[in-house]
């Protein structure tokens, strides 16, 4: 195999030179990445971290947890979170995540579909289809999951803006660490007597789940209950309502497709996943060598931090043709990277897809002649860690 070196940042282009977190569009660095090779850069911490950007060599770090460890998300998101499943390896996550997948199970998707997902987006569309116009990240895309996750988990879905609040500021603790334990604080005070609640009452919630949970005959301790508190609640909502408001912007700006989808719903699962490959609001996720090995000929030297950027591994031109358009009539094999892949591939996959999926077909009912507002700036899709439009103003024909 033809050996490969990361480069040091006096060899690298300018494009990755740039490229840190927080940038609006890492597109541009993601293309020189794939086109360049493996190279080390520095945080925002200025900690040198190797980055891979081909779907070939982010596949095979994912794929082998023996050589690349979580424990690095720990270290990194246990001061806002507390003991995270995130940051779990081998049994010990194994053990931890069957706590609470059983909340994620088919038969539960099915209930929570009839029962709470498309009562609530239909409820945040009754507000707004009498208006003709709208915020649908404001109004529709980031209350939506928010309140799915909040009712899943047991806390009081009125309370949902409190829990976006909170989920953003955590979710952004390594990049402004004050706000992010303040958030986190909050957070668990809010909770503290909820769980007491569930602990001498438990109900039918994932709260309760986990509260009364054994794990080789233990229960969990209040840090790995709030940790998991702590993780399920942004991450059940923060990832999902940046998707949707992806996925509507691009089918606004594809007109066409859109009436086209609103003739013909049988399309909507693949144009959900040609979105999640083409834009994932999730793009990256990192890994701690365990031992001295290598990547396809790369070296990496023991405890290097290795960051992965499946979105850029989703536009890999090798894999996917045009990759870097979004076009319904894409292959959709293989498939995208935009959940991980291994062990860590995420739990609430399928609750995401249900999510989108219920929400897209309810929006094409209630909301015709959907159009981005062209008094408006054109939206964009911006970030790095998180990606997605923060704003999504939008003309409909009054109903």
């Amino acid at each position: 195999m033809k050996k490969r070196s990361p480069s040091t940042p006096s060899e690298t282009p300018e494009a990755l030179r740039q490229f840190h977190l927080g940038t609006d569009d890492p597109h541009p660095a993601w293309d020189a990445g794939r086109a360049h090779g493996p190279v080390t850069l520095s945080d925002h911490t200025d900690r040198e971290t190797m980055h891979f950007f081909t779907r070939e060599d982010v596949e095979e770090v994912l794929g082998d947890e023996t050589r690349f460890s979580a424990r690095c998300n720990q270290e990194g998101m246990g001061p806002y979170m507390g003991e995270i499943l995130l940051g779990k390896d081998g049994r010990e996550h194994t053990t931890y995540r069957n706590l609470v997948s059983r909340a994620f199970r088919a038969s539960a998707l099915a209930r929570w579909e009839e029962q709470l997902i498309r009562p609530t987006i239909h409820e945040l569309l009754d507000a707004i289809a009498p208006l003709g116009r709208a915020d649908l990240v404001r109004d529709v895309t980031a209350p939506y999951p928010t309140r799915v996750i909040a009712a899943i988990i047991g806390v009081p879905v009125e309370d949902h803006e409190k829990f976006h609040t909170w989920s953003t500021l955590i979710n952004g603790g390594p990049m402004n660490p004050e706000a992010g334990r303040a958030a986190s604080t909050a957070m668990r005070e809010y909770l503290t007597p909820i769980v007491e609640d569930r602990r001498a009452q438990p109900r039918e919630d994932l709260i309760s789940d986990i509260v009364h949970a054994r794990v080789e005959g233990e229960q969990l301790d209040d840090e790995h209950i709030y940790g998991f508190l702590r993780l399920l609640l942004p991450a059940g909502a923060e990832t999902t309502y940046r998707e949707m408001g992806i996925l509507l912007l691009a089918l606004m700006q594809h007109p066409e497709f859109l009436d086209r989808l609103r003739r013909d719903r049988s399309a909507i699962p693949h144009v959900i996943e040609e979105t999640l490959r083409w834009e994932s609001s999730a793009p990256m996720i990192a890994r701690v060598a365990t031992r001295d090995t290598e990547v396809r000929g790369c070296p990496i030297a023991e405890g290097t931090r290795v960051t992965l950027s499946m979105g850029s591994a989703n536009r890999d031109a090798n894999v996917y043709p045009s990759a870097e358009l979004w076009d319904p009539s894409h292959p959709s094999d293989p498939p995208h990277l935009a959940f991980g892949w291994g062990r860590h591939v995420c739990l609430g996959m399928h609750l995401a897809r249900l999510e989108l999926r219920v929400g897209l077909d309810a929006v094409l009912d209630r909301l015709p002649g959907l159009r981005l507002d062209p008094e408006r700036p054109v939206p964009e899709i911006r970030g790095t860690a998180f990606r997605g439009p923060e704003t999504l103003p939008v003309r409909f024909e009054p109903t």
